[in-house]
């Protein structure tokens, strides 16, 4: 009773190296053209322009108050954009009611109905969708079954919604929404409200159910590890609009900009402007990488990654190479990881990450100074974008 897409068919059109990244935007479904949106004199989202590609699984990595939900709501027409446009299938969404644009939503507290069993929970879209309400109840039961079982809760049908797990909730949720087969299905933090071991789990299974069904699904998260780790297209949020949208390892080994640097909590970023071919900065001169095209005077941002840093006691930096002076403050114990951080001169906190199963740092005495050094052919530049 459920629609499963010819797999291999759409597999090969996403991941086969002849088919050209930019040919996605040919098989784009949803497309957000210069959308705005306004709280009083607060700008929520600001010219936005986005794509969501056919049967893709697109994360949408931003801060808290970075635009997401406000995003999210305007696709599923809870809020209508004051400026731009919305299309699904070149057809225009803004302005249609949220019932009758084929856009499935899961919200970040499942949202569901507590005096309603778990198939009853199920089949609501069903029986009382304003479009194609499906009236025979061997139908409704048999594609409430098929669905519980897609998402793993063969059997459970029957069961009150308050006698499951934090993890059979969301996929009840998840349930509801698909069983009524959407285009796009929008997921608002969907692993938010999960413990870590079935937050673990659930990134696997919401892949595969989407990939089963060839649904498109528009993942938000604030966090860069599940970003990274669920989508087949992370786009990051910032400043209103999207800052850099690509596969998963080219925002993070590539990211356009600095705001996505930042964004993915694995960079330092340090500003300034070229001066006596380095890059001056409030933290200290740094070089530039042999490729480097910015002319004197010119400003920009310098991101390096965390595990891309050096650590030099003062006797071993005394050797006239450029480097960064930095106070050690503290370090975090993350199991693999060692994450330190220090203090530069002018009080920036900088961040070195250690991967403990091959330690490269020496040992680090909290409140002595360091130098800070790393390749400059490391660094990624960003220059100052005209406003």
């Amino acid at each position: 009773m459920i629609r499963i897409k010819n797999e291999v068919c759409m597999r090969r059109t996403f991941t086969d190296p002849a088919v050209k990244r930019d040919d996605l935007r040919e098989a784009a479904l949803l497309v957000l053209k210069q959308v705005s949106k306004s709280y009083g004199a607060t700008a929520a989202l600001h010219g936005l322009d986005f794509i969501v590609p056919q049967d893709r699984y697109v994360s949408l990595l931003g801060a808290s108050g970075s635009g997401k939900t406000t995003l999210l709501r305007l696709i599923a027409g809870f809020e209508e954009p004051d400026a731009g446009r919305i299309l699904l299938d070149d057809a225009r969404l803004d302005g249609v009611p949220t019932h009758r644009r084929d856009i499935g939503f899961v919200f970040q507290n499942f949202a569901l109905f507590p005096h309603l069993s778990v198939a009853e929970n199920v089949a609501f879209g069903l029986k009382y969708r304003a479009d194609n309400r499906v009236t025979d109840a061997d139908e409704i039961r048999a594609r409430s079954n098929d669905m519980l079982d897609l998402v793993g809760l063969k059997g459970l049908g029957g069961r009150a919604v308050g006698a499951i797990s934090g993890g059979q909730k969301q996929r009840v949720a998840l349930a509801r929404t698909l069983v009524c087969e959407p285009r796009v299905v929008l997921l608002d933090e969907p692993l938010g409200a999960l413990d870590a071991n079935l937050r673990e789990r659930m990134c696997d299974e919401l892949r595969q159910i989407r990939a089963r069904l060839g649904v498109s699904f528009l993942h938000v998260t604030g966090s860069e590890t599940e970003a990274l780790k669920m989508g087949d297209e992370v786009a990051v949020l910032s400043g209103g609009r999207i800052s850099h949208s690509a596969a998963p390892t080219e925002v993070f080994t590539q990211p356009a900009n600095a705001e996505t640097a930042r964004h993915l909590n694995a960079y330092n970023t340090f500003a300034g402007r070229v001066a006596n071919g380095v890059l001056e900065t409030p933290e200290g001169p740094l070089r530039l990488p042999r490729d480097s095209k910015l002319v004197e005077g010119t400003t920009a941002e310098m991101s390096v990654r965390f595990d891309r840093i050096a650590v030099l006691a003062p006797e071993s930096a005394s050797d006239g190479r450029m480097g960064l002076p930095a106070r050690f403050i503290t370090s975090e114990f993350n199991g693999s990881t060692r994450l330190c951080f220090f203090r530069a001169l002018d009080g920036e906190l900088i961040q070195v990450l250690d991967h403990l199963s091959a330690p490269r740092l020496p040992d680090l005495d909290e409140g002595s100074a360091y130098e800070l050094r790393f390749d400059p052919e490391d660094a990624i530049l960003h220059p100052q974008r005209a406003a």
